[in-house]
């Protein structure tokens, strides 16, 4: 069902994919430097209390979602996507050093909502680049490479702050160079993206495509949105990561052991990103997406019933397989369900709606784990990964229907 009829040749289009990942690594490299030491350094050093840090995050959160759902429809609209991302980086960039040189309240909150809005305007049409370079037989490969050096970087990130932290732990401006540095990747992200990410034309889709790809114009087919209803359902079980943190914690993780078990969650995850998406090429997305989901209901029903720290280490690296068999699968198959004209706006209600749907699922959470006990928002997750595996293979029924239509 696939409209692409002029791309580059497959080596250009293999390129192309490797450096929209390479715009991820170095994104990654500097989110990863500061916010780790953002909350810090708003508390300690300029003085804000937490409530005001809970709101400046909550803008991000925000400014994210809204910004996604914009940026996929000017995606479509313009047929451009470097000059969005350039947009959506240059924003993130200006967001993180300017907190380097402002002490105001109000000052913070906007530039943190700057930062949010860039990362919100950068991701839909990157997923549309990754979407157009790649054919559909190898795009579950291709949403793995990007996963992988997105994730690389969440690796590499933390690792270089920890340098920084301890090259500069005597310097009175320690919390202003690492800001300052921040700056650093996204300008080497800026000229990957500006001298070897290339434009892929997209193609209006022709009469010969399938009819769920025949849709009216400006709307999208009715299986995308029972494919975002059933990752809905999939979605208010999965809370913030921080509740696995927390329950690490509280089966008697020190401090120190977080960080390198989070480190090997996403070298899991890094690893396994390439041979899952392949694997979705071959078995399709559908099925390589209840592996992943089963996976996440193994792992939170896990987290629920451990009664020992040494478990966490085995539960957070099934975890980084969740992840693999996951993110960059679910947006292959968006990918292939609403072929070129309308993918950006796909992906922005997509990521919207997935970031909403967290809000909710980590309330959720937070209240089972107040009023129940540790286990409980575990036993919750697992419960309604179950439920949105049914209704997947449910759905994967209908899909093959409405294709062969």
């Amino acid at each position: 069902m696939d409209s692409e009829t002029k791309n580059p040749p497959k080596a250009a289009r293999n390129r192309n994919v490797f450096f929209v990942g390479l715009l991820s690594f170095f994104g990654g490299i500097s989110q990863d430097v500061f916010a780790p030491i953002l909350p810090i350094y708003l508390t300690t050093v300029l003085g804000f209390d937490k409530a005001f840090v809970g709101i400046a995050e909550g803008l991000v959160t925000a400014s994210v979602n809204i910004f996604k759902v914009l940026a996929g429809y000017f995606s479509d609209k313009f047929k451009k996507q470097k000059p969005i991302i350039f947009v959506g980086y240059f924003f993130s960039m200006a967001g993180r050093v300017l907190l380097a040189l402002v002490t105001s309240g109000a000052a913070v909150i906007g530039l943190r909502a700057l930062d949010g809005i860039g990362k919100g305007v950068k991701d839909p049409p990157k997923d549309v680049l990754i979407a157009g370079s790649a054919a559909k037989e190898t795009r579950g490969k291709s949403f793995g490479i990007a996963r992988m050096l997105d994730t690389l970087g969440s690796v590499a990130g933390p690792l270089i702050l920890f340098l920084l932290l301890y090259l500069l732990q005597e310097s009175a401006s320690l919390y202003h160079y690492i800001l300052l540095f921040s700056a650093i990747p996204l300008l080497i992200t800026l000229f990957v993206l500006v001298t070897k990410v290339k434009e892929i034309p997209q193609v209006v889709p022709n009469a010969n495509v399938s009819s769920t790809e025949k849709v009216r114009k400006g709307k999208l087919p009715k299986s995308f949105y029972l494919f975002l209803f059933v990752v809905v359902i999939f979605t208010l079980g999965n809370s913030s990561d921080a509740f696995l943190i927390l329950r690490a914690s509280n089966l008697g993780f020190t401090l120190l052991e977080i960080p390198l078990v989070i480190a090997l969650f996403n070298l899991v995850y890094a690893a396994a990103a390439v041979p899952f998406g392949s694997l979705s090429d071959r078995i399709g997305r559908i099925p390589t997406m209840l592996i992943g989901w089963s996976a996440f209901a193994v792992v939170y029903l896990g987290f629920a019933l451990a009664g020992q720290a040494s478990l966490v280490w085995l539960l957070y690296g099934f975890y980084g397989i969740y992840y693999a068999t996951s993110e960059g699968v679910a947006k292959a198959f968006l990918a292939d369900m609403v072929g070129t004209e309308y993918r950006g706006r796909a992906f922005g209600i997509y990521g919207t709606t997935i970031g909403l749907a967290t809000l909710p699922a980590s309330f959720f959470a937070g209240f089972l784990w107040d009023k129940f006990g540790p286990h409980m928002p575990f036993y919750f997750g697992a419960v309604m990964a179950g439920i949105a595996v049914i209704l997947l293979f449910s759905f994967s029924r209908y899909f093959k229907r409405a294709e062969t239509a």
